[in-house]
């Protein structure tokens, strides 16, 4: 095979010493230093450094070097153009590896991407496509200059205008993931199995592809255990962490969804915690509807959690989101045994339904349509329409929180659209206060809105809420959005770790 150089002999003696002195004088079977055929045979690390080696040292070579009439290469001492580089990467896009790692993770651990063997300066576009349950595809993208020496590192190298993130993000592509329906939340069902993620890395601005990826996130640790819970009235899942035990435990309430939705309960335990997953209505032989809801129920599932054997008491941790939320308020302000509760996006307001305990009921706070606002054509913004429940017409609604003897952690989006989160958090803070309790830890995050999952879940900007009927928009920007989970789910878990595990050994209630 012919050379696409011809070099003098000064050249071919400079070039000769340069690899004799590297990587390539560990290849005897290659005659030549420059062979193509052999090269793109050998390791890529040697491939990488070797090039970066010609690359510098080809600039003084201007008078030596003359490329063949027809080559693919670039002519070098002139600048190089685009198609000069779109030829030069054709030839070289052998040696470009896309590396992701873990190949295998946790869909809340960091991700960690580079690229080597790019031209210097090359400018590149990453394309991260998800697919969920549904059959929803999530796409996001990334535009990047490569490095001096050819290399990307998410960790280091800026987003460049144009994707749909920019600057340093090395969780980027997944935070930035965007669904091909607007309205779509992405929600994982079954945590027995990964979510792939497929990146795929472009030429620009051909589109060319040079290099491709696959990486596995799932929501089960390994040795985790998924236990189904059907024990009287309660249906729920368990998930318990792998060892001996016992371990602290936690009770996740999701909203107004309904059914069963496992993947925080999960994640969780993969952190240590025997978490479980509680549904409250539609699901099996519960209620379809949400004409009522009734304490009782719920405290079964906290006497069950507190009796397990591998449940560390003396109290336990309840997690709620959104209507999730205000139950969890309810469970911590009337039942015994709750030691901590973290409420994301939550009210101090029954809503939705009336809440019954006891003698006791605490009728849905109530709502004025008409201060619904349209932001666009067929989307529904609700964040003003409830009741103010310090009125005296809404305190019925009012959650008691001053019963409560646990301690409380308020996460709170400030452009949650749902409901005011936000003022609700203040309510609490203010009864407790009233009542000579511990003020509880509020977080506010700027330009987070309703839907603060676990990290690096994709913003959902807009769905159907089942209780509205409508599209409603949920609030958010998508840098701040992930900037709020992955700071939200660290607090989560340093809240029950700091509350709920004991030095010295406890007994049950």
């Amino acid at each position: 095979m012919k050379s696409s150089f011809q070099f003098s002999s000064r050249a071919v003696s400079v070039l000769s010493s340069a690899c004799f002195l590297h990587p390539l004088q560990s290849i005897p079977s290659c005659p030549s230093p420059l062979c193509p055929e052999k090269l793109h045979n050998q390791k890529l690390v040697v491939m990488q450094r070797t090039n970066r080696y010609l690359f510098r040292s080809f600039a003084g070579w201007t008078s030596s070097v003359r490329p063949m009439p027809g080559s693919d290469l670039p002519r070098f001492g002139r600048p190089t153009s685009g198609s000069d580089l779109a030829r030069f990467g054709r030839s070289m896009s052998g040696s470009v590896e896309l590396r992701v790692s873990p190949e295998r993770c946790l869909f809340d651990d960091p991700l960690r991407l580079e690229v080597i063997g790019l031209i210097p300066g090359q400018e590149v576009s990453l394309r991260t496509e998800l697919t969920d349950e549904g059959g929803e595809p999530f796409t996001s993208l990334g535009r990047y200059r490569a490095g001096s020496g050819g290399e990307l590192d998410l960790s280091r190298s800026p987003a460049l205008e144009g994707g749909t993130f920019t600057g340093v993000e090395a969780e980027g592509p997944l935070w930035a993931l965007e669904p091909r329906n607007g309205m779509r939340r992405m929600v994982k069902k079954d945590v027995q199995s990964p979510l792939t993620v497929r990146f795929s890395l472009h030429r620009e601005p051909a589109g060319d592809v040079l290099s491709t990826a696959v990486q596995e996130r799932s929501f089960m640790g390994e040795g985790v255990s998924r236990i189904p819970v059907r024990e009287g009235r309660v249906r729920a899942t368990l998930f318990i962490p792998p060892g001996p035990g016992p371990f602290a435990g936690v009770i996740e309430i999701q909203g107004t969804g309904g059914g069963l939705l496992e993947y925080k309960a999960s994640l969780l335990a993969s952190r240590g915690f025997a978490t479980m997953a509680l549904a409250y209505y539609n699901y099996e032989d519960l209620p379809k509807d949400m004409k009522a809801f009734h304490l009782e129920y719920f405290e079964e599932a906290v006497n069950y959690m507190l009796q397990h054997p591998k449940v560390k008491g003396p109290g336990i941790g309840l997690l709620g989101h959104s209507k999730g939320g205000d139950l969890v308020v309810s469970m911590a302000s009337f039942l015994k045994g709750i030691t901590a509760a973290a409420v994301v996006n939550g009210a101090v307001a029954n809503s939705a339904a009336d809440l019954h305990y006891k003698d006791i009921i605490l009728p849905a706070i109530g709502y004025d349509a008409k201060k619904a606002r349209f932001p666009q054509p067929g989307f529904i913004d609700i964040r003003e329409v409830f009741n103010n429940p310090l009125e005296e017409l809404n305190r019925q609604s009012l959650i008691p929180v001053w019963r409560a003897d646990s301690k409380f952690l308020f996460l709170v989006g400030e452009d949650d659209r749902n409901w005011k989160s936000d003022f609700y958090a203040q309510i609490a803070c203010k009864l407790l206060e009233e009542h000579g309790k511990e003020k509880p830890e509020v977080v506010y995050y700027p330009k987070a809105g309703h839907y603060i999952e676990p990290p690096y879940y994709p913003l959902c900007k807009a769905s159907l809420h089942k209780l509205v009927g409508l599209p409603c928009v949920w609030g958010g920007e998508p840098k701040e959005q992930n900037f709020a989970q992955v700071d939200s789910w660290q607090r989560i878990q340093a809240f029950f770790h700091k509350h709920l595990i004991r030095k010295s050994p406890s007994s049950k209630m």
